[in-house]
């Protein structure tokens, strides 16, 4: 098992940043892919950034490349996002994600093993 605890989220207005952590405990997290996904209400979890195990590879969304960046410290079993320029529409649950898969770059849902419980990010315009 790997429990994983999001924390960050906020009010922000548009333009601005913020940063995303997650925290994880239980098994060996370098053994897995990371990813953070997003929810606003009345859409489907979306995917919006994937990093590798080695911390080396990632790969992100069209909507936010250039704007978010994802990295991992494994001594700290820790995963961030950085989002800056913030947009109305970046408003959604966030959520961390953690794959066992080999494939890549893991952008489905189902390909994830385990999930925290989101963080609520907003953006006024």
């Amino acid at each position: 098992q790997v429990q994983l605890v999001e924390s960050g989220g906020g009010l922000v207005q548009a333009g601005g940043s913020l940063r995303l952590s997650c925290a994880a405990s239980g098994r060996t997290f370098s053994n897995y892919a990371m990813g953070w996904f997003r929810q606003a209400p009345g859409k489907e979890r979306e995917f919006v950034a994937t990093i590798y195990w080695g911390g080396l590879t990632t790969y992100y969304a069209d909507s936010v490349k250039g704007r978010f960046t994802i990295w991992r410290d494994n001594a700290k079993n820790t995963v961030y996002l950085q989002m800056n320029r913030l947009k109305p529409e970046d408003s959604a649950v966030y959520y961390c994600a953690a794959a066992s898969t080999g494939d890549w770059p893991p952008t489905r849902t189902r390909v994830y093993d385990y999930w925290g419980q989101g963080t609520q990010v907003t953006v006024s315009s």
